[in-house]
């Protein structure tokens, strides 16, 4: 009776002197066996993986015992309910005693027990309020005769063990959720940024060090404001803030905003915010949500840009067509107008001057029908339109001014569009060519990869061009962007060009 007692008390020592949970479990079973003489005891609690069934979690063994197989044995087996000595108590509810596990029939660990020396056991049910949380079994290296009082002692330390258990899962849940919470705040793409209501650091995520370029040792504890936001916006900021904290009448709160961030080397730039409070006990928490759209902001003003350019070009279009129809092909229809109005005049009287000026009015009217055909295919080549792109691109090369050469081009129709886009960018790379290369041969390729339509026009010349000085590549840029695909020109001094373009095939 006086060891039970002792047991209990040094049970009880143990569990109030140790922190963590786990270690005063691993202490309990460490002064139940040493108190009672014991050679080895286990703890099974229900598997994650499979709740109905139990897994050996810790395990402790006397000195001088050699318990490895068997401890090793006991973590690698899975019980049911009613399988082997923990099983049964599981399953029950209720402590069990086996005099010898050697001679038990359910009892799955017998060989390795035998090889350790293991004979006499007992088991008996950790408990809490909600019911039973896991079984502890215990061995000697004897075989013995029941115990009732042992029995009785130990479904009483049960209960106390049952507390510990909780505090352990909690604390483990707890760490499971702080991981949690750390890892996505340490994946997070954005940046995110926690600030006590004094309008300090509290977190400063890797995205956030990424973006603003300080390390979160240096940023917590720091004033937001003087650390991110622009001297301009400071005193609003700390003012919306202390207005927060009087009234908690929230203005900017969970609210997207467009705003401007500073850098660790003050450059500014472009940011999207989202502030929240974070629901906490105590005083006001609050989480910033920031994201860099320093590229979203250049493709915008690229798009209106690129949105004026196609205007301008649409527009310039327009007007030289309509300079090209008035000093062209109209004037000639104006003069063959005049002949054929004079023709008449002279049928009856002068039939030979009659039969020169409709002669010379059949030549105005090939002229001009030259020049409008000229003038459409300048618009878009009926060569195009009638045999599709592989033709068109064999037309483009021979009338090449520099020697040019057709690799390859598919043989399937494409859409309208990518086929004109395709045809003018070979077209607007020839002439360029032809113009400031200086190159000696020309290479054409066109080719389908997956759903996309690419243009290569590769030059020998003497490289450095720049796409941007002139209007005939941006505006084929635009075209192609349209189509949901890009122009890119590569161009190293002394290399040669490369003008690539990649168009969607999509209708």
């Amino acid at each position: 009776m006086a060891s039970l007692l002792r047991t209990e008390q040094r049970v009880a020592r143990s569990l109030a002197e140790t922190a963590d949970p786990r270690d005063a479990l691993a202490r309990a079973l460490r002064a139940i066996g040493e108190s009672l003489d014991w050679r080895l005891g286990a703890l099974w609690e229900p598997a994650p993986d499979r709740p109905e069934a139990l897994r050996c979690v810790e395990t402790w063994h006397a000195a001088g015992l050699e318990a490895q197989e068997f401890e090793q044995a006991s973590r690698d087996t899975v019980l049911a309910s009613g399988e082997g000595l923990p099983g049964r108590v599981w399953g029950s509810g209720e402590p069990a005693w086996l005099p010898d596990v050697l001679a038990d029939e359910n009892f799955p660990r017998q060989i390795a027990a035998g090889r350790a020396g293991l004979h006499a056991a007992f088991s008996f049910p950790v408990r809490s309020a909600d019911g039973i949380l896991g079984v502890i079994e215990f061995f000697a290296d004897e075989p013995r005769p029941p115990d009732d009082e042992l029995l009785a002692t130990m479904a009483t330390l049960g209960d106390q063990l049952g507390q510990a258990v909780e505090r352990r899962r909690d604390a483990e849940a707890l760490r499971a959720k702080e991981a949690r919470h750390h890892a996505m705040l340490d994946t997070a793409l954005d940046c995110v940024i926690t600030m006590d209501d004094r309008g300090r650091v509290v977190d400063f995520n890797p995205a956030a060090e990424r973006t603003f370029g300080y390390g979160a040792a240096e940023a917590v504890g720091q004033d937001m404001a003087a650390l991110i936001i622009p001297p301009g916006l400071r005193e609003r900021h700390r003012h919306g803030l202390a207005r927060y904290l009087a009234t908690e009448e929230a203005a900017v709160l969970d609210r997207r905003l467009e705003i401007t961030g500073m850098r660790r080397d003050g450059s500014l730039f472009p940011v999207e915010l989202t502030i929240t409070r974070i629901n906490l006990p105590g005083p006001p928490t609050f989480a910033g949500y920031l994201r860099d759209i320093t590229e979203r902001k250049e493709a915008e003003a690229e798009l209106r840009a690129s949105r004026a350019r196609i205007v301008d070009a649409a527009d310039s279009a327009r007007r030289r067509l309509e300079r090209d129809l008035h000093d062209g092909a109209q004037q000639r229809l104006v003069e063959l107008a005049l002949d054929l109005r004079l023709a008449r005049a002279r049928l009856d009287g002068d039939s030979d001057t009659a039969r020169g000026l409709l002669d010379a009015a059949l030549e105005d009217l090939a002229a001009a029908t030259a020049e409008l055909r000229e003038l459409a295919r300048g618009i878009h080549p009926a060569a195009l339109t009638e045999q599709g792109l592989g033709p068109a691109l064999e037309a483009l090369v021979a009338r090449s001014s520099v020697p040019a050469r057709l690799v390859s081009v598919p043989e399937q129709r494409f859409p309208p569009a990518v086929e004109a886009t395709a045809y003018f960018t070979v077209a607007e790379a020839l002439t360029n060519a032809a113009r400031y290369s200086g190159a000696r041969l020309v290479d054409v390729d066109a080719s389908q990869v997956a759903d996309r339509l690419r243009i290569e026009v590769r030059d020998d010349g003497r490289g450095g061009a720049d796409p941007a000085a002139g209007s005939g590549l941006l505006g084929l840029r635009d075209r192609a962007a349209a189509l949901d695909g890009r122009l890119d020109v590569i161009s190293p001094p002394g290399g040669g060009t490369i003008v690539r373009a990649e168009l969607s095939c999509g209708s």
